[in-house]
């Protein structure tokens, strides 16, 4: 039972009248019609607790998309309801409208649509189903609370897939349609062709080009069927945000972009989700699976605010890949963090695999490091220098040890991690 803000009115009004006319019989008058009002409302309105309900629509949506979802509710009374319904979902499923009339006579069932649109990754569950019917005189109405579970994946919004179609036509290039210029280390033999200007003179076939009596060069094209594992750090340094978005979902879209590039190309693509124990792991997946099922696995990821274990994700790593392969990790150039960490324990895993770190770098520091005008812009174009300093420093200690790095920002990171490996793939080194 719920009371009505008119009830409320009327129950003021019935205190002020005894006042003005003092009197038992009056009091008991006014507060006698107002429970027999109750009463009747109670009596008159719709059973609410003959309702059943049942959902019906999607169960993912990609982030800054709408997903449908239909709540069907069932009058199981003999009389009709008339009523108010509110399904109550988290701030952050964006759920709308927030409240609707439904009008379900006895036996059948009314749809009742509502549109989702996720402000944030995850899981996004149904808390309950709020059903109001007011009587008629609107003094007093029957309430009900109800859960109608239902979940709603918000999946990553990978905006780097536009520079999908123009990565495929370079890795087409590489593959086939044109020859690789570069005879590079580990690629395989395709075919035989005339010499032309500008072609490696190393390539030239001579016993080819002594039996033809013209100048024969080999041709080559990039190894398939190679490994790459994904690795992304979700430590304390990827709970950062890079203007709006936080680091993580910027490595998860340059793991997206270059997950959907690398098994294009034939390679195996492998991914692990790790701060100090194993937070998602995608292996084995086929082609076709690949890509759904690095998005499902990293849809409800969020940061963890510790230190990441860095000994215990190399030792998992190494325990899960014997033969050798590319290493991406996608991670931030926070110095204490790597040379403490990560540092010591580079030399035993560059001497199986191909190490790359990825990070997202802030181009606010850039802003930051050119702006002049007043002290205090001074100051902070010192600090921002400095910051980016230390970052080239780190870089290039890194890359002392063998390893690749790619450091851009949020926009370019994605597009960035994959001419990475395009180049990898052109020079043969994968």
């Amino acid at each position: 039972m719920a009371l009505t803000g008119r009830l409320g009115l009327l129950a003021l009004l019935g205190a002020i009248v005894p006042l003005l006319a003092p009197s038992w019989w009056t009091l008991f008058a006014v507060w006698g019609v107002l429970l027999l009002g109750v009463v009747a409302d109670l009596a008159l309105a719709g059973n609410v607790r003959a309702l059943r309900f049942h959902r019906a629509g999607d169960t993912s949506v990609r982030l800054g998309e709408t997903a449908q979802v239909a709540l069907i509710v069932e009058n199981l009374g003999r009389r009709r309801l008339k009523a108010r319904l509110r399904d109550v979902w988290p701030p952050s499923a964006g759920a709308t409208p927030r409240m609707v009339k439904v009008d379900v006579p006895a036996g059948e069932r009314r749809r009742v649509e509502m549109t989702l649109t996720p402000t944030r990754r995850g899981d996004r569950k149904a808390v309950t189903v709020v059903v109001r019917s007011v009587g008629p005189l609107g003094l007093a109405a029957r309430q009900l609370s109800r859960s109608a579970p239902w979940t709603v994946r918000a999946l990553p919004a990978f905006p780097s897939r536009r520079h999908l179609p123009a990565k495929l036509a370079r890795l087409r290039e590489l593959t086939g349609a044109h020859v690789a210029l570069i005879r590079g280390q580990g690629t395989e033999f395709d075919s035989l062709r005339e010499y032309v200007d500008g072609d490696d003179v190393r390539s030239i076939d001579w016993r080819a080009t002594a039996r033809r009596g013209d100048v024969v060069v080999r041709t080559w094209r990039p190894e398939r069927d190679r490994r790459i594992y994904l690795v992304l750090d979700t430590g304390r340094t990827s709970a950062g945000r890079v203007g709006d978005i936080p680091r993580l979902d910027c490595s998860m879209d340059a793991a997206l972009l270059l997950g959907a590039l690398a098994s294009r190309a034939g390679d195996r693509v492998d991914l692990l989700a790790y701060d100090r124990r194993v937070r998602a792991r995608v292996e084995g997946a086929s082609r076709t699976d690949l890509l759904p099922a690095m998005v499902h696995a990293l849809a409800p990821l969020d940061p963890e605010l510790l230190e990441c274990d860095a000994a215990g994700m190399v030792s998992t790593l190494m325990a899960r890949v014997r033969q050798r392969c590319l290493v991406v990790l996608l991670t931030d150039l926070n110095t204490a963090a790597i040379e403490e960490g990560l540092l010591p324990l580079l030399p035993q895993l560059t001497a199986r695999h191909l190490v790359m770190i990825a990070a997202v770098s802030d181009p606010r520091v850039a802003e930051m490091a050119e702006s002049r005008g007043d002290l205090a812009s001074v100051y902070d174009a010192a600090a921002a220098e400095r910051s980016r300093a230390e970052r080239r420093r780190l870089t290039a200690e890194l890359r002392g040890h063998g390893v690749e790095v790619v450091d851009a920002p949020p926009a370019e990171i994605a597009p960035a991690l994959a001419d990475a490996y395009l180049a990898l793939k052109a020079a043969g080194r994968l």
